[in-house]
């Protein structure tokens, strides 16, 4: 969040932001922000600040985004279409290398440059291009194998959208992006916005 916070902050043409500032933006308390900033050193000038371009570039050597990493996307539907088109991740180092689809009428079409590959090749292509990180856009009922699939082919980070619980590893980092989730917490906040007592 900061350093989303902070990167729009550098591109409006601030140099210094206040606590105040980002607080505001993220929704927290000045004094919350200045606590997690201490973290990551001794940053900030009171009356002045924080530099903006500074604070950023240390907060994303923490996050690793001061390297690139090569990340695979399997399944080319209409979200993987989305997100394989999306050039906002390449600013932070994350190229999509290869698409991966079981669909003939999609291998060997083109998705943004990148050419959509069989998924019976998968292992030895994530093998081959040296893949950090896989994103499964697929159905439910397909996700299970093709993790395991990724998992032996050495990937150690996998963001899932497909809409089950996947069984991976532990030593294997696992994002799960469940939309409907979402959308019922957010029916949720709706249907019980008159009684602030209630929490999902």
């Amino acid at each position: 969040m900061y350093y989303r916070a902070l990167a729009n902050s550098e591109k409006d043409g601030y140099s210094t932001v206040s606590s105040q500032d980002l607080a505001k933006k993220e929704r927290l308390t000045p004094a919350q922000v200045r606590k997690d900033l201490s973290f990551f050193g001794s940053f900030g000038t009171r009356g002045l600040g924080y530099p903006v371009k500074e604070l950023k570039e240390k907060i994303g050597s923490i996050l690793g985004l001061n390297r690139s990493w090569n990340v695979a996307l399997i399944g080319v539907g209409n979200l993987g279409s989305a997100l394989g088109s999306y050039k906002e991740f390449q600013k932070q180092g994350f190229f999509i290398k290869l698409l991966f689809d079981n669909d003939p009428q999609k291998i060997g079409a083109a998705l943004a440059g990148t050419t959509i590959l069989d998924t019976k090749n998968l292992a030895s292509q994530l093998r081959q291009q040296k893949i950090d990180l896989a994103i499964l856009t697929l159905p439910g009922n397909a996700a299970q194998a093709v993790a395991d699939e990724v998992v032996k082919a050495g990937v150690k980070a996998i963001l899932n959208f497909a809409p089950v619980t996947l069984k991976v590893p532990e030593d294997i980092f696992l994002r799960n992006e469940n939309m409907a989730i979402e959308l019922e917490y957010l029916s949720f906040c709706l249907k019980n916005r008159n009684n602030p007592g209630k929490h999902a």
